[in-house]
Protein backbone atom coordinates (compact mmCIF):
# COMPACT_ATOMS: atom_id res chain seq x y z
CA UNK A 1 0.00 0.00 0.00
CA UNK A 2 2.82 2.56 0.79
CA UNK A 3 5.28 3.46 -1.56
CA UNK A 4 7.89 5.68 0.87
CA UNK A 5 7.61 7.77 4.48
CA UNK A 6 9.66 11.28 4.23
CA UNK A 7 9.83 13.06 7.65
CA UNK A 8 10.88 16.68 8.30
CA UNK A 9 14.11 17.03 10.25
CA UNK A 10 15.85 20.33 11.47
CA UNK A 11 19.13 18.49 11.21
CA UNK A 12 19.94 16.22 8.02
CA UNK A 13 23.24 15.06 9.59
CA UNK A 14 21.92 14.49 13.20
CA UNK A 15 18.94 12.85 12.11
CA UNK A 16 20.70 10.48 9.44
CA UNK A 17 23.19 9.56 12.63
CA UNK A 18 19.97 8.50 14.22
CA UNK A 19 18.24 6.70 11.17
CA UNK A 20 21.57 4.74 9.93
CA UNK A 21 22.28 3.62 13.49
CA UNK A 22 18.89 2.25 14.34
CA UNK A 23 18.28 1.15 10.43
CA UNK A 24 21.96 -0.74 10.88
CA UNK A 25 19.94 -2.80 13.61
CA UNK A 26 17.21 -4.02 10.69
CA UNK A 27 19.76 -4.76 8.22
CA UNK A 28 19.51 -1.60 6.26
CA UNK A 29 22.37 0.35 4.88
CA UNK A 30 23.28 3.94 5.54
CA UNK A 31 21.30 6.55 4.01
CA UNK A 32 22.00 8.37 0.97
CA UNK A 33 22.03 12.39 0.48
CA UNK A 34 20.59 13.30 -2.85
CA UNK A 35 21.71 16.59 -4.70
CA UNK A 36 18.67 19.06 -2.39
CA UNK A 37 20.41 17.44 0.52
CA UNK A 38 17.74 14.73 1.36
CA UNK A 39 18.72 11.69 2.89
CA UNK A 40 16.78 8.53 1.91
CA UNK A 41 16.90 4.68 2.83
CA UNK A 42 16.16 2.61 0.02
CA UNK A 43 14.61 -0.84 0.54
CA UNK A 44 13.06 -3.76 -1.20
CA UNK A 45 9.80 -3.02 0.47
CA UNK A 46 9.97 0.68 0.64
CA UNK A 47 11.23 4.08 0.73
CA UNK A 48 12.12 6.04 3.82
CA UNK A 49 13.73 9.72 3.56
CA UNK A 50 14.53 12.32 5.75
CA UNK A 51 14.08 16.34 4.65
CA UNK A 52 14.11 20.14 5.30
CA UNK A 53 10.76 21.46 5.04
CA UNK A 54 10.61 22.83 1.70
CA UNK A 55 8.66 25.50 2.57
CA UNK A 56 11.55 27.01 4.90
CA UNK A 57 9.72 26.28 8.00
CA UNK A 58 11.28 24.07 11.10
CA UNK A 59 10.41 20.52 10.97
CA UNK A 60 7.62 19.66 13.76
CA UNK A 61 6.38 15.85 14.73
CA UNK A 62 2.65 14.78 14.35
CA UNK A 63 0.90 14.48 17.38
CA UNK A 64 -0.78 11.25 17.89
CA UNK A 65 1.02 9.89 15.09
CA UNK A 66 3.57 6.79 14.73
CA UNK A 67 5.87 5.30 11.85
CA UNK A 68 5.72 1.69 12.63
CA UNK A 69 9.16 -0.89 11.57
CA UNK A 70 8.91 -4.48 11.41
CA UNK A 71 11.89 -6.29 13.40
CA UNK A 72 12.26 -10.10 13.59
CA UNK A 73 12.42 -10.50 17.14
CA UNK A 74 12.77 -8.85 20.33
CA UNK A 75 15.96 -8.73 20.68
CA UNK A 76 16.47 -7.25 17.01
CA UNK A 77 13.58 -5.05 18.98
CA UNK A 78 16.00 -4.15 21.15
CA UNK A 79 18.74 -3.11 19.57
CA UNK A 80 16.84 -1.29 17.32
CA UNK A 81 15.43 1.05 20.67
CA UNK A 82 19.07 0.87 22.29
CA UNK A 83 20.71 2.47 18.52
CA UNK A 84 18.08 5.13 18.69
CA UNK A 85 19.12 6.06 22.08
CA UNK A 86 22.69 5.97 21.57
CA UNK A 87 22.24 8.04 18.74
CA UNK A 88 20.34 11.02 19.68
CA UNK A 89 17.06 9.44 20.36
CA UNK A 90 14.42 9.73 23.10
CA UNK A 91 12.22 6.84 24.74
CA UNK A 92 8.90 7.57 24.90
CA UNK A 93 5.72 5.24 26.01
CA UNK A 94 6.36 2.11 28.01
CA UNK A 95 9.58 0.29 28.11
CA UNK A 96 10.71 -2.00 25.18
CA UNK A 97 8.78 -5.70 25.83
CA UNK A 98 5.85 -7.78 24.97
CA UNK A 99 2.21 -6.59 25.40
CA UNK A 100 -0.48 -8.67 25.59
CA UNK A 101 -3.58 -7.84 23.22
CA UNK A 102 -6.98 -8.63 22.13
CA UNK A 103 -5.61 -8.72 18.67
CA UNK A 104 -2.51 -10.95 20.18
CA UNK A 105 0.84 -10.21 21.53
CA UNK A 106 2.87 -8.18 20.41
CA UNK A 107 7.01 -6.58 21.33
CA UNK A 108 6.82 -3.04 21.00
CA UNK A 109 9.50 -0.63 21.58
CA UNK A 110 8.81 3.46 21.01
CA UNK A 111 11.59 6.23 20.44
CA UNK A 112 11.36 9.63 19.23
CA UNK A 113 13.87 10.62 16.92
CA UNK A 114 15.95 13.60 16.79
CA UNK A 115 13.03 15.45 15.18
CA UNK A 116 10.61 14.61 17.21
CA UNK A 117 8.78 12.20 15.47
CA UNK A 118 7.21 8.91 17.38
CA UNK A 119 8.80 5.75 15.68
CA UNK A 120 7.77 1.57 16.67
CA UNK A 121 9.41 -1.82 16.25
CA UNK A 122 6.82 -3.69 16.57
CA UNK A 123 6.74 -8.25 16.03
CA UNK A 124 4.02 -9.77 16.63
CA UNK A 125 4.40 -12.81 18.70
CA UNK A 126 2.29 -16.20 17.85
Amino acid sequence: MFSHIMLGANSIEESKAFYDATFAELGCKPGVIDPKGRCFYITDTGIFAITKPINGEPASHGNGSTIGFSVDSPEQGDAWHAAGLANGGTDCEDPPGIRKSPAGDMYLAYLKDPAGNKLCALKRMG
